[in-house]
């Protein structure tokens, strides 16, 4: 899966507080490594995320291995704006 650098960032900073805690919790990660997965590189506390990022527009181009911690995002995401939207 491909996604641009920029996009992965914007999703980032959408996420609700708590969000990376409760994405670190679901997939039984360590929330250093869901905050490696959306651009931090503190490596000696979370583990190296499968993704690999080549320069380009938009902050270049993230190719990413593996798309659970992005598709849980995405749940939360969606959920957060579906409750919204009740409200």
């Amino acid at each position: 899966m491909h996604i641009t650098f920029e996009e992965l960032r914007k999703i980032k900073h959408s996420l609700p507080t708590g969000s990376i805690n409760k994405i670190a919790e679901e997939l039984q990660l360590e929330e250093q490594t869901v905050r490696n997965f959306f651009g931090a590189k503190k490596y000696e506390d979370g583990k190296i995320v499968g993704k690999h990022i080549q320069p380009g527009p938009n902050g270049g181009y993230v190719e990413i291995e593996d798309s659970a911690i992005l598709e849980s995002a995405r749940r939360i995401i969606q959920t957060n704006k579906a409750v919204a939207s009740e409200n």
